[in-house]
């Protein structure tokens, strides 16, 4: 139903229209206090909880930063199916992001290419969104992606991350750093390690009790990748998520001149399945078991899930394959997984 539904209406709709339409249906859950009876629907099977960061996770599977940059779906998600929601990426400063059109579907390819440029509502005000949840005995588990803002020179970044982190460590369930995305001249550049030792150093000292993660680019070389691993051991850091969007281009499906007119940006979705597995299997190698580590980038089915938990991923993640699946996506994965679980082991 929803496939026909995509072919012949979403497909047809501008990519941010169609997002900001499937979002208004998503906050009209809670909004019509429907959020128990589709949980009832969507519920994982309590076999796939899963305890890291000091937290319960009723499943692995989680959607990725990028869905709701502001706070506002997170309960509508939760009913959804998802066993957490990360929220953002969130700056310290609100801000609009770049220029339209910015999203693009390359359909072919179960793919998004997007350069929306961390456009929100700034932290302050996610934070206010997520410490509301607090008042509810059963709630998701809620992550906060925060990046740079864009009107801060790369040479303060680490006091503009510092001040996401204050505003947002007290009410979210954990904190990931993202120093990964294409979208923010400079960003992917506080990878390396000069530039990302002082950043982890001020976001724990803000974070205080709250596990603290960081998100990494899959275009990193394993050389890159190895010395991001030691970093985030020494300062004591409680994960790492990989991976963020791609810049490569390769291997699509889509004419070139659909490519083309796209334009730049971070390339999500089943193209880039097999680089996140690779960089998985490279973070889980250089990290201890006890070590959180999600994986993101190309999860589409249950089977792709249960690869990456394989693989050695603690939680999994997804966020484009979403738009492509439609709302039973979540239940889809799970019951998936769960059925796995009980056949393989």
């Amino acid at each position: 139903m929803y496939e026909l539904f995509f072919r012949t209406v979403l497909r047809r709709l501008d990519p941010e229209r169609a997002h900001h339409l499937a979002v208004a249906v998503i906050r009209a859950i809670p909004a019509l206090g429907l959020t128990g009876l589709v949980r009832a629907f969507t519920r994982p099977d309590p076999a796939l909880a899963v305890e890291t960061l000091g937290l319960r996770f009723e499943s692995p599977f989680g959607m990725a930063a990028g869905f709701d940059k502001d706070a506002r779906s997170i309960q509508g998600l939760w009913a959804l199916g998802f066993g957490h929601i990360e929220i953002g990426t969130v700056t310290a400063i609100a801000q609009e992001g770049n220029p339209k059109p910015r999203l693009f579907r390359l359909v072919d390819d179960r793919a998004v290419i997007n350069r929306m440029g961390f456009n929100n509502g700034g932290a302050a005000a996610a934070a206010r969104r997520v410490a509301h949840l607090r008042r509810f005995a059963r709630r998701p588990i809620v992550g906060a992606n925060i990046g740079k803002s864009r009107v801060v020179p790369v040479e303060d970044a680490v006091a503009d991350y510092r001040e996401s982190a204050r505003l947002l460590a007290g009410a979210a369930d954990y904190l990931a750093i993202n120093v990964s995305s294409p979208n923010t001249p400079g960003l992917r550049g506080l990878q390396d390690e000069a530039m990302l030792r002082p950043l982890i150093v001020a976001v724990l000292e803000e974070a205080g009790s709250c596990p603290v993660l960081v998100k990494i680019a899959p275009d990193l070389d394993d050389e890159a990748i190895d010395a991001v691993c030691a970093l985030a051991l020494k300062h004591g850091l409680d994960g790492i998520i990989a991976t963020n969007t791609t810049i490569s281009r390769e291997g699509l499906l889509a004419a070139p001149a659909e490519v083309e007119a796209a334009g730049a940006g971070g390339l999500s979705g089943a193209p880039l399945k097999a680089r996140s597995l690779e960089v998985l299997r490279r973070v889980r190698a250089a990290v201890p078991e006890e070590f959180c580590v999600i994986s993101v980038g190309g999860i589409d089915t249950a089977d792709d899930a249960a690869e990456r938990l394989a693989a050695g991923a603690t939680l999994v993640q997804g966020y484009t394959a979403f738009l492509y699946r439609g709302p039973l996506w979540a239940r889809q994965v799970t019951r998936g997984l769960a059925r796995i679980r009980r056949t393989r082991g």
